[in-house]
Order: structure tokens, then C-alpha cells, then sequence
């Protein structure tokens, strides 16, 4: 059965910063390309961030240089360091792992920041 679990979400003010982190289990995580989504309050799913089975990470411009995605490969754990947050990082972040053409999703964690 695989499971992506979330954590690490919650209230910050903004300039601060938060870590995600998704565990996972229930797949062959080390080939998987990892991805964090997020759902800002009204709007549609975005891509945040992704990183393949390499380390090679793509950023959504507008996190760019703020926030880095990272993987332990030994740990099943997928990570996403979030920086210099602003208020409209405010949303519903999400795991998603490819694995074999088939997208699997973790439930979400709340990030909100305040102005």
C-alpha cells in the first residue's frame, strides 16, 4: 500500500521559514521522481517543485532561489526547504511521487503566512 505522509506545515510570519518534509512508503521511492504541489486558497494545483531519481530539481519561477526540494533516498523522504516566505506562499502544500506512470498523493499540510 503506499502512503506519502506530510508534515512540517503550519503559521509563519513572512521572511520566515518553514520544512516539509514526505515520507513514503509502499513504492520504490529511489526511482521516483518526487514532486511538491500546492493549492493556494481559491485556485487551482501548482507545481512547486520536483526532483528526479538523479537530484536533478526544476523550480516553479516563482520560488526560484527561495525554496530548495531535497531527497534521502535512504530515508524514503522527500523534503521541501521554503524561505523568505511571502503571504501568497499561503496554501495547501502537496506530495505527489512518479513512480512507474502512476501518481500517488499524500493528503496536504496547511502553510499559511502572515503579512
Amino acid at each position: 500500500q503506499v502512503r506519502l505522509v506530510e508534515s512540517g506545515g503550519g503559521l509563519v510570519q513572512a521572511g520566515g521559514s518553514l520544512r516539509l518534509s514526505c515520507a513514503a512508503s509502499g513504492f520504490f521511492f529511489s526511482s521516483a521522481v518526487m514532486n511538491w504541489y500546492r493549492q493556494p486558497p481559491g485556485k487551482a494545483r501548482e507545481l512547486v517543485a520536483l526532483i528526479f531519481s538523479n537530484g536533478g530539481a526544476v523550480y516553479a519561477d516563482s520560488v526560484k532561489g527561495r525554496f530548495t526540494i531535497s531527497r534521502d533516498n535512504a530515508k524514503s523522504t522527500a523534503s521541501l526547504q521554503m524561505n523568505s516566505l511571502k503571504p501568497e506562499d499561503t496554501a495547501v502544500y502537496y506530495c505527489k511521487a512518479l513512480s512507474l506512470g502512476t501518481d500517488f498523493w499524500g493528503q496536504g499540510t496547511q502553510v499559511t503566512v502572515s503579512s
